[in-house]
């Protein structure tokens, strides 16, 4: 539940609106290798983590596989862009609620959601899996909900909603399937592949589990059928119900639907779901950014005071650090009302990319150790070919960004933030050696995993094997 609850965020229910608008009907294709590449990532995660359940994710696999320097690269600039996702989070949502409330300032809303959630993280991990399940379970009910009264309209089964038929998917009279042509499938795949971000947080979760190796191969193996059909069976159902044209790039498609289907107040119905799964993101990347700055300390990349866990193994200086950015937008949120929110989107750029690189060229590196000593319990099929056609398409996907002025400032940005961690990286690794954990000694090069406790993995097992 997881890892599809971290999927189906606000981009599916806001960013899709600009795909339509960019692709016509032809956004299916792009959702579809979208999905196609996310999902082969994922299988790569999974791979790694249960075979090595690390609480750093691919940020230590990629210091096994590449060196230090990129352990602490993809660390860092996970760390940078999950504290800042958090932080944008918590002010989007602050905006729905003062939309409704606008007597309450939206500072104040902010404050109140960083404070609760910060507090849900330092309590357990069970706390923590119990609130990310209802979130993702509320989420689920939504898009199940849209899909079935989307396929009774479709179907003739509403009564005083007439069906399309199939003259929306085929652009009867409107440019077609792909009106823009092959250009609009990729401006549209270059927005939505960034929707398919924030399931990297499973393989922290399934190092906290009892069975990582259990928990991770039912969530990756179950992850293809549930994508296919909450994410690409609801874009499928808006391909249908609405003509192209009337997509606005700035606003849910989902509200039309349902003004179509005859839902009374279509536009708050939405506002809250979309809530729910800003919530849940925040909630899930605070955990996650908490996990990896416990990793990077453990390894001697952070401050050694970030490796502290409280009574109930929660690391609670970790998730007070992970939380920083968070609090400290309320500050010029109550100065300056509305302004915050872009500057911190701008900030995040393409960095997923950089980090789903990283992860791909360390499974190329690791994937053929581990079949020699016999650690692997979930294969990725097709290796080598898949892991290099994966890195392949990310990189054309760089690519594709350079080229188009509206993504370049992104891509560049992320791509100056790498290069002075990597560079930051390395300086550290030639000035002194990395802190090391015990290690295997049938592997001395693959350091032990944190040993297991019993309190803290109860509640990261459920989260992470339902996924």
């Amino acid at each position: 539940m997881l890892a599809l609850g971290g999927v189906i965020g606000a981009g599916l229910f806001v960013g899709t609106g600009a795909g339509l608008a960019a692709a016509g009907p032809a956004v299916l294709v792009a959702y579809l290798l979208a999905a196609a590449l996310a999902l082969a990532v994922m299988r790569m995660l999974g791979e790694l983590a249960a075979a090595m359940p690390e609480s750093g994710s691919f940020s230590v696999y990629a210091h096994r596989a590449l060196g230090p320097w990129a352990g602490f690269t993809t660390g860092w600039l996970y760390t940078w862009v999950t504290a800042v996702a958090i932080a944008v989070e918590a002010l989007a949502g602050a905006a729905i609620l003062h939309a409704w409330w606008p007597a309450i300032p939206s500072w104040a809303f902010t404050l109140t959601a960083m404070t609760i959630f910060t507090i849900v993280n330092m309590t357990d991990v069970r706390t923590f899996g119990e609130a990310e399940f209802w979130f993702a379970s509320l989420k689920v009910l939504a898009v199940l909900a849209f899909i079935a009264l989307g396929a009774a309209a479709l179907l003739g089964l509403l009564p005083g909603t007439p069906s399309p038929g199939l003259a929306h998917l085929t652009g009867d009279g409107d440019g077609g399937f792909a009106p823009h042509g092959l250009s609009g499938v990729v401006t549209a795949l270059l927005g939505v592949v960034f929707a398919f971000g924030g399931m990297e947080v499973i393989g922290m979760a399934a190092a906290e589990s009892h069975d990582p190796g259990r928990s991770i191969r039912t969530a990756v193996r179950t992850a293809i059928w549930r994508i296919a059909l909450f994410y690409l069976g609801s874009v499928l159902v808006l391909v249908l119900l609405l003509p192209w044209r009337s997509a606005r790039p700035d606003e849910s498609p989902y509200v039309a639907a349902l003004v179509r289907l005859g839902i009374p107040h279509a536009d708050v119905i939405t506002q809250a779901v979309i809530l729910v799964a800003l919530l849940s993101a925040l909630n899930a990347n605070l955990y996650g950014t908490s996990r990896m700055l416990h990793s990077l300390a453990e390894r001697g990349e952070a401050p050694r005071a970030l490796t502290r866990r409280t009574g109930r193994r929660v690391p609670a200086r970790a998730v007070a650090a992970a939380s920083a950015v968070g609090f400290a937008a309320v500050v010029p949120e109550a100065v300056a009302p509305g302004t915050t929110l872009p500057l911190l989107a701008k900030a995040m750029g393409a960095a997923m990319l950089f980090m789903w690189l990283a992860l791909a060229c360390s499974h190329l590196v690791l994937r053929r150790s581990l079949e020699r000593t016999g650690r692997l319990v979930l294969r990725t099929r097709g290796f080598p070919a898949t892991t290099r056609a994966v890195i392949g398409a990310i990189a054309a996907l760089m690519l594709l960004m350079a080229l188009s002025p509206a993504t370049r400032p992104q891509l560049l940005t992320s791509a100056a933030l790498t290069a002075t961690l990597a560079l930051t990286g390395t300086h550290r690794t030639r000035k002194r050696p990395p802190a090391r954990r015990p290690t295997d000694p049938q592997h001395p090069s693959q350091p032990f995993p944190p040993p297991a406790d019993t309190g803290e993995r109860s509640g990261a097992e459920s989260i992470a094997r339902n996924g």
